[in-house]
């Protein structure tokens, strides 16, 4: 099947020469989740604007549902939907004209009973008279969610959508796009909470310094990438690790009661029974052992280390 979204060798440098986007090639498919993460600064909005028609790329082509995004702008355009981190709204327009003049825009029919059913999804319908300068920031991050959705996009873009929001807001999100997705709603989000990309994300994307490094689903990454901890509770504290055991990735915690084994859980062979051997042999004794799986945070923030 085509991708609903395919990018192939994009460039674009600024005026003064600063290359943001770098020979960046990606496919997204439709109906998936794809977490695009990054530091700042590393291209994320930059790839997104671009796709959207934002940004004139410098060189490369971008498809969306087969339309060009440079030959066919309006058809392409009218399949995607922007959340983006920040955009002026009329401070003295009502909620619910404000999302309704977007839907217009597209050159759609009005469809009354679909934005009150996206303004409900997004706890809005009880302000849809209300200016929008009278809501709180959490609320008119939710009326950009709302107008980007009122002609029915089949990709949605969310450019950091919690960031700097309540707890609720961002669960609201959390649920909105497991919605949409089930819909058949393909979405494109960019985030710094990793655990965002953890709980909602089909396959990761990791840019930097303008370059796509990986790709991969979530479940295969954290499989392939992620490694697990094994931490040794001793019974009393210990001066200094047994000797032969120095040199592996293995450390003592400041208050000498906890060694800590980092090893491929992947591995034929985990090291795991050579390093209890070898504690109980020198006399080194325990009450308990505990394991912890690298979370996606600890992949993304090893891979950076290691193009940077």
């Amino acid at each position: 099947m085509s991708p609903i979204i395919s990018v192939q060798s994009l460039d674009k440098t600024y005026e003064g020469g600063f290359q943001a986007l770098k020979s960046v090639s990606l496919d997204i498919q439709e109906g998936e989740v794809f977490a695009l993460l990054g530091p700042n600064g590393a291209g994320k909005t930059t790839l997104i604007s671009t796709i959207c028609g934002l940004v004139i790329p410098t060189g490369g082509s971008i498809t969306i549902g087969g339309f060009d995004t440079q030959k066919d702008y309006r058809a392409a355009r009218k399949l995607v939907g922007l959340v983006p981190q920040e955009m002026p709204t009329a401070p003295f327009e009502k909620v619910i004209d404000t999302v309704s003049f977007t839907r217009g825009l597209f050159g759609l029919k009005k469809k009354p009973e679909l934005i009150e059913e996206i303004l409900k999804d997004l706890s809005l319908w009880d302000k849809r008279n209300n200016p929008i300068m009278t809501l709180s920031g959490g609320m008119k991050r939710r009326v950009l969610v709302a107008k980007a959705l009122a002609h029915e996009p089949k990709v949605l873009f969310l450019d950091e959508p919690t960031a700097g929001v309540d707890v609720e807001l961002r669960r609201d999100m959390w649920r909105l796009v497991g919605e949409l997705k089930r819909r058949g709603v393909t979405i494109i989000l960019t985030t710094h909470y990793i655990e965002e990309a953890e709980e909602m994300a089909d396959r990761v994307g990791v840019i930097n310094r303008g370059e796509i490094i990986l790709v991969d689903e979530k479940a295969a990454l954290m499989q392939k990438l992620g490694r697990k901890e094994l931490t040794i509770e001793l019974v009393e504290p210990l001066g200094v690790l047994p000797e032969g055991l120095d040199g592996q990735a293995i450390t003592l915690s400041d208050d000498r009661r906890h060694i800590t084994y980092s090893y491929d859980a992947q591995a034929e062979r985990t090291g795991v029974t050579k390093l209890v051997t070898a504690l109980s042999q020198s006399g080194v004794r325990f009450h308990d052992l505990n394991t912890r799986q690298s979370s996606l945070e600890d992949i993304f923030v090893d891979l950076v280390k290691a193009k940077s």
